[in-house]
């Protein structure tokens, strides 16, 4: 009778021991991260040197979050959170990373209700939603604070897809609505959701199986209407995920995010997205060498290359072909192959070839493979419950012990760029933000070391210049740093800080009208650089002094 008792306590309670359970082991994983610092990489447009962030919530700053297209994004969102976030706690990380450990946690419980809702499968979605808390590769999304956008628009992502469930539950315009309003804010977070209504499709299929997609012969009547207004009822959401595209792209060209395919050809770009699709698989499997940084090196095996090709082709045939017999397969193989679609780096955005972060959302598909594929293989094989127990708290167990030595290489800059160094090959990146740090202690010849090292990997890195230029222009060697900003340009042309530092510099020598020009081409790129202000304000009240002087000598 006790037994009995316990059991239906459970079963009327579970959601809520669950939930409980994933949360505490949630922290027990990232609790340290609470004393980490802020990492000059991103960090700083976002936080650091961001005065519009640093004014916290007001008018003035809100109306800027919803104009901006810097760091080459537009996801006002995204700048309403990190602004709130300072409003509390000023230029404390600990607040910082909180907020973005306590979404985490809500992405968590979000995906174990909607899965335990759906599929009636309480085991299964604990699994799947331990695994997405705990997993090495989803640290960098959580640990770094700049990563806020990717947390908190997998946060609408979760919701919009737990709200359309309540929709289809009892159809009504109203809910409709807040599936919309729910995926355009995150869309207004991040535009990685632009996949998202595709997504709701596949889910239609399974796990709230309201659509078919069973090919006969025979006329198939008011079902095969009934699938038809199934995606159409998505279409909305697809202009929204289309204008999103849109924004995106001209804020990543305005910005000078988006390369030419001079610099990456269409070619290295598909063998690097080949590759890429395999690499996350394996760092899933196991999770080793994981860095902030993957260097885009361009060059391939080929072997590897066909072996990638064959196993992406096979596992899709596999899943088409059987997924009428196991819908779960097919759904959680596409949502991979689908949501990884716009970061895989067909649109090459950035130097890197790959980023941990990208997979916090894709992975989410091959957990729901393998959970409910083995959980079909054991039964057909009529494993011993006890043995399936053992290995899932083997797995759990190796993954919390992982990710909190990962995390670690996250206390500061310094430690995750060194930890990049040491797992990859030739990570200017890595170079370069040590160099900052070391810069930002006084050490200026370490600082020109790894500068230079991270230029002789990648000569054509816009920030590197920039800052190996400031070096130079502390030292007194103008000329040295004015060819150092030019060529900054020459890469990137619209650069405000550049501007900026290059009237410092003609300041320092005296050339105050070059200076003022300078300062206004700052001014024009981005007409809220305050420094660009104060330093333009600064040589018009120094050249009117001059102009007086020479007056008053004649």
């Amino acid at each position: 009778m006790e037994y009995l008792k316990l059991k239906l306590d459970f079963n009327k309670y579970h959601t809520l021991l669950v939930c409980a359970f994933l949360t505490a082991l949630t922290l027990v994983v990232y609790w340290q991260v609470q004393y980490y610092d802020f990492i000059d990489f991103d960090d700083n447009m976002y936080i650091l040197e961001n005065l519009h962030v640093q004014s916290g919530l007001t008018g003035r700053s809100i109306l800027w979050s919803f104009k901006t297209t810097y760091t080459t994004n537009w996801h006002p969102i995204t700048w309403l959170s990190l602004m709130v976030d300072f409003d509390l706690y000023k230029m404390n990380p600990a607040g910082y990373h909180w907020t973005n450990l306590l979404i985490h946690i809500a992405n968590a419980l979000l995906l174990f209700v909607f899965l335990q809702r759906t599929t009636k499968e309480v085991w299964k979605s604990t699994l799947v939603a331990i695994l997405f808390s705990i997993h090495p590769l989803n640290i960098e999304s959580v640990a770094w604070i700049a990563e806020r956008k990717n947390v908190l628009s997998t946060f609408f992502w979760l919701l919009t897809m737990m709200v359309y469930v309540f929709y289809r539950e009892a159809p009504s315009l109203k809910r409709y609505i807040w599936v919309v309003l729910t995926f355009a804010l995150g869309l207004m977070t991040k535009p990685f959701l632009v996949t998202l209504p595709f997504i709701l499709i596949l889910l239609d299929y399974w796990p709230i199986r309201r659509i078919s997609l069973e090919f006969s012969k025979k006329p198939a009547g008011r079902h095969r209407w009934r699938d038809y207004g199934l995606i159409i009822e998505k279409l909305p959401l697809i202009i929204l995920a289309g204008l999103s595209c849109f924004i995106t792209v001209y804020a990543a060209q305005e910005g000078g995010a988006i390369k030419t395919l001079q610099k990456y050809p269409l070619d290295i770009r598909f063998l690097n997205a080949l590759i890429s699709y395999i690499m996350y698989l394996n760092k899933m499997i196991w999770p080793y060498n994981l860095a902030i940084f993957y260097p885009y090196e361009g060059k391939f095996n080929y072997f590897e290359v066909a072996a990638a090709f064959s196993l992406i082709f096979g596992i899709s045939i596999f899943v088409l072909f059987t997924c009428r017999r196991w819908r779960y397969l097919f759904v959680g193989w596409f949502w991979y192959l689908g949501t990884m679609v716009p970061v895989i780096g067909l649109i090459q955005v950035g130097f890197h070839s790959m980023a941990d972060r990208y997979a916090y959302v894709p992975l989410i598909g091959i957990f729901i493979m393998l959970t409910w594929g083995l959980s079909d293989l054991f039964s057909k094989f009529q494993v011993k419950r006890i043995l399936v127990t053992i290995t899932v708290l083997m797995v759990v167990a190796f993954f919390v012990v992982v990710s909190r030595q990962q995390l670690q290489n996250w206390k500061n800059s310094m430690t995750v760029f060194q930890h990049a160094l040491k797992v990859t090959r030739k990570n200017y990146q890595a170079h370069f933000g040590i160099g900052n740090d070391l810069f930002s202690k006084g050490n200026i010849q370490g600082a020109i070391f790894h500068y230079q090292e991270a230029l002789r990997y990648n000569p054509d890195h816009p920030d590197v210049r920039n800052n190996y230029g400031n070096i130079l222009m502390g030292l007194g060697k103008y000329e040295e740093a004015l060819d150092q900003y030019q060529r900054s340009l020459g890469i990137k042309p619209r650069q405000a800080k550049v501007y900026n530092n290059m009237g410092v510099l003609m300041a320092k020598k005296g050339r105050l009208d070059i200076a003022i020009e300078y300062f206004q081409k700052a001014l024009v790129i981005d007409p809220e650089y305050v420094s660009a202000k104060g330093n333009f304000k600064i040589a018009l009240e120094e050249k009117q002094s001059l102009l007086k002087q020479r007056v008053h000598k004649e």
